[in-house]
């Protein structure tokens, strides 16, 4: 592990709250990633999983990566399953149906192309927290198993098909633009919509680490241009649009507006309401307030949280919630599904809303007050500062305003709120406002920019 016991290859501030995720080339040493992948089926072991399911999605980085935590998960006495390049859901629904007691997905998510890393799986839980630090622990201590796994490979994605494709019989042929980004969806996506009542316009299916289009990430709008356009061009009824590694969701309506995370979260929401009163239903911070209201207004009991799939997972569990969604795009259903963010799942609960309403995506939202918002604003911060920046910006607007501190800090104005928080998976500080006006918007904003630039500058 290097030339000192105890001197790990691998830089603490890549060991984050819900993966392990750094720069690929810089961060992610092949020596250090097998040292992680001995670290990680130590962990694995000792939790008793003795198989692990291993995939990667369509970063250049991928294979080599997957190699380096091969070579230390089997010298940990771990079997390895290398499933290949597939969607994150698929990995986990390899997981769910016994091809493994764990499963490690390589993915940089959203992070720019030269970012990988590692989202770890275990039964229905995903590592978190305390247990991604007794990993880092592990590999810092070099308190390893020791063993000889066997090595093997299968294809998920056709188990996965099945499964999804089986759940569905739209009412009616629906229109559809489909941007998978050049992310990993290409191949199960095509395979689940020959599956499906729908008329599939299909963008960016190859799949392509260089991302030559556009950047797999739906929260950032200019990401979604091209969708849009051939929205209109199509006349499609809703377009939708995947993260490289197929866990969140993007949607526009037929008018090439955007329908965001907390807003995809209450179409959904609604449905289930109908079927099942009392719902439960957890959102983050980022969330509109009018998400969480008009929830409760419909009899449903939602819940604001922290943000993070494996948090979110948890939450879930102890609340036994039937949908959690982030802004972000990742979507968990529990109602009639396992429980994990899938996004292609969530997109054909959408087009099944769709199909069954007999109108297009922008009938679900027509009926609701129009709150004015911004995307998600992304501040550069080093990691090694942005906790302590929202710390003292939380300290600021505690003694003037009330506030929320489930995770960062949600400032509570007059006619909305606005938000700061530290990314968990890139060097940013997250910034979100809403208002009942513009002019309120525009006030917030400036308000809560100032106190933050004064504070990172501090």
């Amino acid at each position: 592990m290097g030339d000192d016991k105890g001197l790990p290859m691998l830089k603490p501030t890549i060991f984050r709250e819900y993966d392990i995720r750094g720069v690929a080339e810089t961060e992610l040493t092949t020596d250090g990633v097998t040292g992680l992948g001995r670290a990680l089926g130590s962990y694995l072991r000792r939790a008793g999983a003795r198989t692990v399911v291993v995939a990667h999605d369509a970063r250049l980085s991928g294979p080599r990566l997957r190699d380096a935590l091969s070579a230390g998960l089997l010298a940990s006495g771990c079997g390895v399953v290398d499933v290949g390049m597939a969607p994150t859901p698929v990995l986990y629904h390899a997981v769910t149906r016994g091809l493994g007691e764990a499963g490690v997905m390589i993915t940089g998510s959203h992070n720019p192309p030269e970012y990988n890393g590692f989202k770890t799986m275990l039964g229905a839980g995903t590592l978190h927290g305390e247990a991604i630090q007794e990993v880092y622990r592990i590999l810092r201590e070099e308190d390893f198993e020791a063993g000889e796994g066997r090595m093997s490979t299968a294809d998920a994605i056709p188990a996965y098909v099945e499964e999804v494709a089986g759940q569905f019989r739209f009412e009616r042929r629906v229109k559809v633009v489909f941007d998978a980004g050049n992310g990993a969806a290409g191949r199960t996506l095509s395979l689940l919509l020959e599956r499906l009542n729908v008329e599939a316009v299909e963008m960016f299916f190859e799949p392509d680490g260089h991302f030559p289009n556009h950047h797999p990430d739906p929260t950032v709008e200019e990401n979604l241009e091209a969708l849009k356009a051939k929205v209109a061009e199509t006349g499609a009824e809703l377009g939708i649009s995947f993260d490289g590694d197929v866990d969140r969701i993007g949607a526009v309506d037929e008018q090439g507006r955007v329908i965001w995370g907390d807003l995809l979260m209450l179409i959904f929401g609604r449905e289930i309401l109908s079927r099942k009163p009392g719902a439960t239903f957890i959102g983050e911070v980022k969330c509109s307030q009018l998400m969480y209201d008009e929830l409760r207004r419909l009899g449903g009991n939602p819940i604001m949280y922290k943000t993070g799939h494996s948090l979110i997972k948890a939450k879930m569990k102890e609340t036994k919630a039937e949908l959690a969604g982030e802004m972000s795009g990742h979507m968990f259903f529990a109602d009639r599904y396992h429980g994990y963010d899938d996004a292609m799942y969530a997109a054909c609960r959408l087009i099944e809303i769709v199909a069954g309403s007999g109108r297009p995506l922008s009938a679900q939202t027509e009926a609701l007050p129009v709150m004015i918002c911004t995307p998600e604003l992304r501040v550069d911060c080093p990691d090694e500062r942005k906790f302590d920046v929202v710390t003292r910006t939380k300290q600021h607007f505690e003694q003037r305003y009330e506030t929320i501190g489930i995770d960062g800090v949600r400032v509570l104005f007059k006619e909305g709120w606005g938000l700061v928080r530290a990314s968990n998976t890139q060097p940013v500080l997250v910034l979100r406002f809403e208002a009942t006006s513009r002019e309120k918007l525009d006030e917030y904003r400036r308000e809560v920019e100032t106190v933050v630039r004064e504070k990172l500058n501090g």
